[in-house]
């Protein structure tokens, strides 16, 4: 399966550079089966791909969504090397690409713990491989939620901020845990959502 996923990349990549290097497009198209992106996103690809078997199913609606069964990247997502916004862009890719595994006539508005998680998870992750790059980066809100995950709760600070009423969430997630270890150590914290591009509805 994985190595399937990586031939898949490989042909993605090709495509995408050769699509890149003969359209100038305001919009980068995101789906499971045609991916356009920059080449500095091609290691973030393989992430996506093997996200998704994390994934559940459920409905949500958040304010600001825009419906659509096509996520759009930001252009200026491949041409900023900005190291938190990179970080963003991972989690957007992520998060897409469970929403649109997830299915059905609008996945802009599919939610469950396992996309949430997934796509905060490798955000942490892709920050913190971007300070290994640059040690003077920084960014408040990736720094607070850096210091979640070496505490062990990104787990429950994914359940405590974004957390659903229909989401299915493991037994082991620690809520009330977090809470008394926030109140010292993350004081009037406020979580952040950056969407580096937008869903809207495919052409038919």
């Amino acid at each position: 399966m994985i190595v399937e996923s990586l031939k898949l990349t490989n042909s993605l990549i090709s495509s995408t550079e050769s699509y890149m290097k003969l359209h100038t497009a305001n919009l980068l198209q995101v789906t499971l089966t045609d991916v356009t992106y920059a080449w500095r996103m091609r290691w973030m690809l393989v992430t996506v791909v093997v996200a998704l078997s994390a994934c559940n199913s459920s409905i949500y609606t958040r304010d600001g969504v825009t419906d659509g069964d096509t996520f759009y990247l930001a252009p200026h997502a491949w041409a900023d090397d900005d190291p938190a916004l990179q970080s963003w862009v991972t989690y957007s890719l992520v998060r897409s690409a469970c929403q649109l595994e997830l299915g059905g006539d609008n996945p802009a508005r599919n939610s469950d713990y396992g996309c949430e998680f997934a796509a905060r998870r490798h955000l942490v992750d892709a920050w913190k491989e971007h300070l290994g790059e640059d040690p003077d980066a920084a960014d408040p809100y990736l720094d607070a939620l850096l210091r979640v995950q070496k505490a062990g709760f990104l787990d429950e600070y994914t359940v405590r901020y974004f957390g659903r009423d229909d989401w299915i969430v493991p037994a082991e997630v620690r809520v009330a845990d977090f809470r008394r270890w926030q109140r010292q150590h993350l004081p009037g914290h406020k979580p952040e959502t950056r969407i580096i591009g937008s869903w809207n509805f495919g052409a038919q």
